[in-house]
């Protein structure tokens, strides 16, 4: 696959001590959020991206990305 997120890496944790970007695992999922860029995270960090990050919309709004 060459589109534009087979190279994208999780843009996750959300709520943990790291900052945003430190996962490394590729992203397979992409959270939509209001006025801002959307959120490329892996499955491990979808869950506390819906619920820790800033501007997410309700209900949320999930791509699925390979």
């Amino acid at each position: 696959m060459t589109d534009r997120y087979s190279a994208a890496s999780c843009q996750g944790p959300y709520g943990g001590g790291a900052g945003p970007g430190e996962c490394g695992d590729p992203a397979r999922f992409e959270v939509a959020r209001h006025l801002r860029t959307p959120l490329r995270v892996c499955p491990v960090h979808l869950g506390p991206s819906l619920l820790l990050a800033d501007g997410v919309l309700w209900p949320p709004g999930i791509t699925l990305v390979r």
